[in-house]
């Protein structure tokens, strides 16, 4: 039976909503004497395919781009908790070993109990004789000579009391740039050699300034002593720093013990950086040095001595002592001071103390008589 070509072209020509079916392309093509019926389909269909497809993977694409912008919040979120379980885990676990850190604090305590104690005794003095001198400077003429004749007593026996208590060590040996006679140093004992060692000198030096605060008001005046202070202290920290350099030296090449080519290679090499450290740290400070010799040779002068009628404009009265004038001198700023009242003013400040101009160009620290708590360790 031949297929009714008719009815094929019923069906393409009623297929007109493309939503329901698919649309045809072409004219069918009807063989009666074969019986084939050839019908070329439209690719709009496959078309219209590939495009909802697309539109999907866009459409898919567009939620993953919002998906990833809206991830890093719960990523610092959950940072967020796992630094604070981290810290309480940590609390915890300190919780939890606190008795045993107190029993190794006892333990460490009882084994070094000298040690401790007299790193207490050798602060303890070091703040009385400070305060002291600071407080016997800025008396003046008024320190009292018993005082400052007891603190250097007192110095001195305790620098010789320390001396004599650890004869064995012989740790006068560091104060001359010498090694003390010690088998072998480990890290403690280097500690302890170095730490005795910088309080011995901050001893010996406050001795001098309690020496020169012996010296009479006709021989040295109190100027020329805020500068003898000034230049002690300076001394002072500077020998402080090379001290410890024997004593640091011996102890880091000690790996040459070790009887290798290794140990004494590494020995060495930490010596010499050590070394090579130090000098860089000394003309690091040189300039600084340099500046305090300058003025304690020039002896700047703030202002110029006033006349009569100078001081009697300021009432004859000394507006940092309330006193009458002694030796007024009128600064650049046209205030009028005491030259003693005025030195000790410019140890810590560089302004007039009125109106606040600005008269030195360098304060003149450590003129006051204190010592720097600095513990120069390396």
């Amino acid at each position: 039976m031949q297929p009714n070509c008719a009815h094929l072209h019923n069906i393409q020509g009623g297929g007109d909503d493309s939503s329901s079916s698919p649309r045809l392309s072409g004219e069918g093509s009807c063989h009666p004497g074969t019986g084939d019926v050839r019908i070329q389909l439209s690719s709009s269909a496959g078309e219209s395919r590939e495009n909802a497809t697309s539109r999907a993977s866009r459409h898919g694409h567009g939620h993953g781009e919002a998906a990833g912008l809206e991830d890093p919040a719960p990523d610092s979120e959950e940072q967020g908790g796992s630094s604070l379980s981290e810290l309480r885990y940590l609390l915890q676990w300190l919780h939890r070993s606190l008795p045993y850190l107190l029993i190794l604090c006892v333990k460490l305590i009882v084994q070094h109990i000298s040690g401790i104690s007299l790193g207490i005794g050798l602060l303890t003095t070091y703040a009385y004789a400070n305060k002291s001198i600071v407080n016997q400077v800025f008396l003046r003429e008024r320190c009292s000579k018993l005082q400052c004749t007891w603190l250097l007593l007192y110095l001195t026996g305790s620098s010789l009391l320390l001396y004599y208590t650890f004869h064995s060590q012989s740790l006068y040996r560091s104060l001359i740039f010498l090694s003390p006679t010690v088998d072998f140093m480990n890290f403690w004992e280097v500690l302890w050699i170095v730490g005795v060692t910088d309080f011995i000198l901050k001893f010996l030096f406050m001795g001098l300034k309690c020496f020169i605060l012996l010296v009479p008001s006709f021989i040295m005046s109190f100027k020329s002593k805020g500068y003898w202070y000034m230049l002690l202290e300076e001394l002072c920290q500077y020998y402080r720093m090379f001290v410890p350099i024997p004593v640091w030296f011996r102890y880091l090449s000690a790996y040459g013990e070790l009887d290798t080519a290794l140990g004494w290679t590494l020995g060495i090499l930490l010596g010499l950086l050590y070394l090579i450290l130090k000098l860089l740290s000394f003309f690091g400070q040189w300039r600084n040095f340099r500046q305090i010799l300058r003025i304690f040779f020039t002896r700047p002068h703030y202002g110029v001595p006033a006349s009569k009628r100078q001081c009697s404009e300021s009432d004859d009265i000394c507006p940092i002592c309330q006193a009458e004038f002694q030796k007024p001198i009128l600064l650049i700023c046209q205030h009028t001071f005491c030259e003693e009242c005025i030195s000790l003013w410019f140890n810590r400040e560089k302004t007039c103390p009125l109106c606040r101009t600005v008269i030195s160009d360098h304060v003149n620290k450590w003129r006051d008589g204190a010592t720097s708590m600095h513990l120069q360790i390396f």
